[in-house]
């Protein structure tokens, strides 16, 4: 071979390197420890303890939607920002900005202000969320003796409020003003608020035991 094949050579072996570095590694999609463990372990239980004849009729989360409603937001526009900031950090997607729909003169509020922000996850972000929730987040709220039983609203759908946002550890402390809290709406497909019950206990919600 001369040396004017073996610079071709070279130069075409080059040209294959660099091809190949700069081909992605095929992506792994990592599936949510809490979604697993549903399919694998819940469904099974919850379908054996009920006497359900299909794996279908067992209830599973459809949503979570979390809000904040931020009523300072009138007089400063910075406060709806932060708020917006710690609902992305917190959940992963970015927040829908809610709107007043009525003018209320007592509070100097006009149709159409912004006055809060809000999430509505669903997939494996709700069930990165819940996983999140249950065994760091509620773990560090203070004086905390366990959930109410009497926060379902009838149709298997469990509402609890946070009163401070830092129980999240995504919030960093030294980037917000003020403590304030949100409300969190967990949605299932529970035909009754005793199955929806079962449900979020097998996934480790800390329910009062009267």
């Amino acid at each position: 071979m001369s040396k004017q094949e073996q610079k071709e050579a070279k130069k075409e072996a080059k040209k294959e390197v660099k091809k190949e570095a700069k081909k992605e590694a095929p992506k792994v999609k990592v599936v949510p420890r809490l979604r697993e463990r549903y399919f694998k372990e819940i469904v099974p239980a919850l379908k054996s303890r009920l006497g359900l004849k299909n794996v279908m009729q067992v209830p599973r989360l459809e949503k979570i939607v979390v809000n904040m409603g931020v009523g300072g937001a009138i007089a400063d526009a910075k406060v709806l920002d932060e708020a917006v900031m710690v609902l992305r950090d917190i959940t992963g997607q970015k927040p829908v900005v809610t709107k007043a729909k009525k003018a209320i003169s007592n509070f100097k509020l006009r149709q159409g202000n912004a006055i809060g922000a809000k999430v509505t996850l669903r997939s494996d972000r709700m069930y990165e969320f819940m996983d999140r929730l249950v065994s760091i987040a509620i773990p560090r709220i203070r004086d905390f003796r366990g959930l109410s039983r009497k926060s379902f609203d009838g149709h298997g759908n469990y509402s609890m409020g946070v009163q401070e946002q830092i129980v999240f550890i995504e919030v960093d402390r030294d980037k917000i003003s003020k403590i304030s809290g949100m409300d969190i709406c967990i949605c299932t497909t529970a035909a009754s608020d005793e199955l929806a019950l079962q449900l979020l206990e097998a996934m480790g919600m800390p329910f009062r035991k009267s």
